[in-house]
Order: C-alpha cells, then sequence, then structure tokens
C-alpha cells in the first residue's frame, strides 16, 4: 500500500524540462441567432418573441417604463409593484397563484428609477395562462386595502434594515455625488414615506403609468413566434391608453473630481465607489471599451484585482464594471476595504486607473479579455431566461437581437491600438466618486493623499 504524496499547483504545472506549456485556446463558438419577431402591436406595446432552446418552456420580462418627478413616487411605485400581484376583479390571490401554477408559472414585479418590471415564465403549454393573468393584473388589478396595509407594513420593515446596510449608503451617496437630485438617485424610497401611502395613490399611480405604449414585451422559448404575436396581441386587447410611459429623463453626464469622503461612525470597514462617464452600447466604439474595462477590472483576471487583492490583499473583492440607461453609459468601480487600508487602496486604485491609460493593455491581455467577453456573452444568452433578460435589456437601449448576434464578431475585430485608444477613458482625472467609512480613522491619510472632499 502506498500513499500519495500532496504536491502544490507550482509542482503539478512543471516537470523536470521546465513547466507544462498550457494547451493554446479553442475557437470560440458562433453563437446561433435565435428565430423571431419583432413588432408594435397597435396599442404601442413593442413585442419581441424568440424561439429558443428544446425546454418546452416561455420566459417572460415586460419592462414599462416608469419614471417619475415626484418626491413620493419612489414610495408609491414601491408599494405598487409589491401588490400589483396580489389580486384583480377577477381573481383574488389564491387564485392568480392557483392559476398560474397548474401551468408551471410564476410571476413577480420590481420597481427602481426607471422601470417597472415583471418577469415569469410557464410550461410553453401554459403560455395562455400566464399571458391571461398578466393582462389581468396589467388592466384589473384591485390593490385591496388589506393587501396594500400589509405589504406596506413589510416594505417599511426591509427598507428600515436596507438603509443601515454600508452597501446600500455607499450607493446612495455616490448617486447622489454623480447625479444631484436627479429622479435616477432615488432608489431606495424614504421608510417613512412608504408608511404614508394610500391605496388610492397606488391606484392612481396605476392608472397614469402603467401603460403599453412605449413598453417592451419579450417572450423566449420553445415558442413559435409569429403564433405568439398573435396571442399576446389578443390577451392585451384591454390594455389600452393614448399616453405614452414615462422615460426617465436624460442623466447629466459625470464629470470627474474630488473623491467626497462620507462620514460612517464607528465603521470598521470602508466602501470606495467610483465612476466615470462612459459610452452608449450604441457607440461603434463600445466593444474596445467592453475589452479595456475587462482588463483593468472586469473580471478575476484583471489588474486591479491581482493588485489590491491578490498582491496587497487589501479587499476581497474590486470590480468595474457599465451602467447603462437609455443612450448613455457610466463605469463603475467598487472594493470594500478594512479602515486602515483605505487610503492605500484608493491610492493603488487610482495608480491602475493612470497605469491603464498610460500603459495600454498588452496583446495578450486583450487576447484574454476578448475571449472572456465571448464566453460569457455565449454563456448568458444559452438560457431562455438569460435570453429574455439580456433581450430586454437591449431593447431599452434601441438595440435588437441583430445586434446581439453581432456583438462577438465586433469584440473579435477589435485590434490592441483601439483597446489603447478607449483605455484612456480611465484617467483618474476622469473619475469621481465616494469613500464611505469613519472620518475619524481616514481624514488625517486621506488628506495625505490629495483629491478627497473631507466631511
Amino acid at each position: 500500500m502506498t500513499r500519495a504524496t500532496h504536491r502544490s499547483a507550482e509542482e503539478i504545472g512543471r516537470t523536470e524540462l521546465g513547466p507544462r506549456p498550457l494547451p493554446p485556446l479553442g475557437e470560440p463558438r458562433t453563437g446561433v441567432p435565435p428565430v423571431g419577431v419583432d413588432t408594435v402591436l397597435p396599442n404601442g406595446l413593442r413585442v419581441i418573441a424568440a424561439r429558443h432552446g428544446q425546454v418546452p418552456m416561455v420566459e417572460m420580462r415586460l419592462r414599462i417604463p416608469f419614471a417619475g418627478d415626484d418626491a413620493l413616487h419612489p414610495a408609491t411605485a414601491e408599494v405598487l409593484a409589491e401588490t400589483l400581484l396580489t389580486g384583480t376583479e377577477r381573481r383574488d390571490r389564491v387564485k392568480m397563484d392557483t392559476d398560474l401554477a397548474a401551468v408551471g408559472g410564476d410571476l413577480h414585479a420590481v420597481v427602481d428609477p426607471e422601470r417597472l418590471s415583471i418577469a415569469g415564465d410557464a410550461l410553453a403549454s401554459g403560455l395562455d395562462t400566464l399571458l391571461d393573468v398578466l393582462a389581468d393584473a396589467l388592466t384589473g388589478a384591485t390593490y385591496a386595502n388589506d393587501e396594500i396595509n400589509a405589504e406596506r407594513a413589510r416594505l417599511v420593515e426591509r427598507i428600515g434594515v436596507a438603509r443601515s446596510q454600508p452597501r446600500v449608503i455607499a450607493r446612495e451617496e455616490l448617486q447622489r455625488h454623480r447625479y444631484g437630485d436627479h429622479p435616477y438617485v432615488r432608489e431606495v424610497p424614504q421608510a417613512e414615506d412608504v408608511a404614508q401611502v394610500t391605496p388610492e395613490e397606488v391606484r392612481a399611480l396605476h392608472r397614469s403609468h402603467v401603460l403599453p405604449r412605449g413598453s417592451v414585451l419579450v417572450l423566449v422559448g420553445d415558442i413559435d413566434p409569429d403564433v405568439v404575436i398573435g396571442e399576446v396581441e389578443r390577451a392585451l386587447a384591454g390594455w389600452n391608453s393614448s399616453e405614452s410611459a414615462h422615460e426617465l429623463p436624460a442623466l447629466p453626464l459625470v464629470s470627474g473630481g474630488d473623491v467626497r469622503l462620507v462620514h460612517r461612525p464607528g465603521a470598521v470597514q470602508s466602501q470606495l465607489r467610483f465612476s466615470a462617464q462612459a459610452l452608449a452600447r450604441t457607440d461603434e466604439r463600445y466593444p474596445a471599451l467592453q475589452v479595456a474595462n475587462l482588463v483593468f477590472g472586469g473580471y478575476f483576471s484583471s489588474r486591479l484585482v491581482e493588485n489590491i487583492r491578490e498582491d496587497k490583499g487589501y479587499t476581497y473583492g474590486a470590480h468595474s464594471s457599465f451602467e447603462f440607461t437609455k443612450g448613455n453609459g457610466t463605469l463603475l468601480v467598487d472594493a470594500d476595504t478594512a479602515s486602515e487600508v483605505t487610503a492605500a487602496a484608493l491610492l493603488e486604485t487610482r495608480y491602475e486607473l493612470a497605469r491603464l491609460a498610460l500603459v495600454p493593455p498588452s496583446e495578450t491581455e486583450v487576447e484574454s479579455a476578448r475571449q472572456y467577453a465571448i464566453g460569457g456573452l455565449l454563456t448568458s444568452t444559452a438560457s431562455q431566461a438569460g435570453l429574455a433578460s439580456t433581450l430586454s435589456a437591449l431593447a431599452a437601449a434601441g438595440l435588437d437581437q441583430n445586434w446581439l448576434t453581432a456583438h462577438p464578431e465586433r469584440l473579435r475585430d477589435v485590434t490592441v491600438e483601439q483597446v489603447a485608444e478607449a483605455a484612456k477613458l480611465f484617467a483618474p482625472t476622469s473619475f469621481t466618486g465616494v469613500v464611505v467609512g469613519d472620518a475619524d480613522k481616514l481624514a488625517d491619510q486621506l488628506r495625505l493623499l490629495g483629491g478627497v472632499e473631507l466631511p
């Protein structure tokens, strides 16, 4: 009997003649475009239906632009989303759930400053039931007093908990720092505002904002797209209005500037949140910027992760990503650190931003990021749910299935020189942001570092 000895990863990767050669990366697969229909119904609703996959299911995504200027709009909208599916003139809550369960279905609604989203799924054979329940909610939701009261109380409790979370505090502070009093800032309503919402106000908001014209419905699954369009038109025939859904006002451009320190007494960790103006998905330079972002901090093999996580251990996770609204895109960088290394993490983040702008990504870095981007896109749209969500997001940007199908080829065509040009958008002077932490612990170090607005 012999016992296997432990070998480290480095020992496994080497031989007497040197490191084991890595096999070359294979050619990424080409995405298969879904068979679909994209049309606008007489009531102004855009419907995208695509046949995808062999699973006998259908995924549904309804996006209704849902912006509002009133200070109490976020609170009323949150209560509406929680109670939209709790009963109609034809079905109470139990009946809605029972009808959906009979076809293996589900529906749920969420809201943010930009949109009301209703998502669901069902067996493909039960699509008619899914559409019927959806239409019932859109045209006949009653918002019963007892349902409003119960959900409002639960919301107040949940919002109170959420508003104590460091990540929520940091997000709200970043939004306010970037956009001032723009409606986009009001992502989490105040608990006291939610407590004042009445059933009458929720019903009025439904009448004024739950509108088909300008909204987008996406259906993906084991369906015949041409047949489905007719089914949708019949099911939603009663959902009509001459008004259009309420689009979010255009966001102001993000300007670079000092980072603002937000005092959170007693905090042992700090939240670093930075942002810069980027490009919309429709911009021809976007594929190059997408690759540049991956090289900087968009995946685990990025420069930022290698520096402040793997090398220096300042954080468990550092990320950079895009945030898109209609016609606009911004860059976001985030990391959470212990208070004692906050200033050092900020310094290294600025260093990596400057290094990307001044020391362009190498051919190896670009190729790795390119492969990751193409593979991630193909993987994320391989499922019915993933494709439905992606098509819904693209529709909001004015893009369609053709853009999605062609994007892997755009990524393959990106050159190292184009990525280097796009990387200039990562210049530290383009960024602003917030650091949320205990100012009593952080102020002296951040003052020495400079470029930080102290409380």
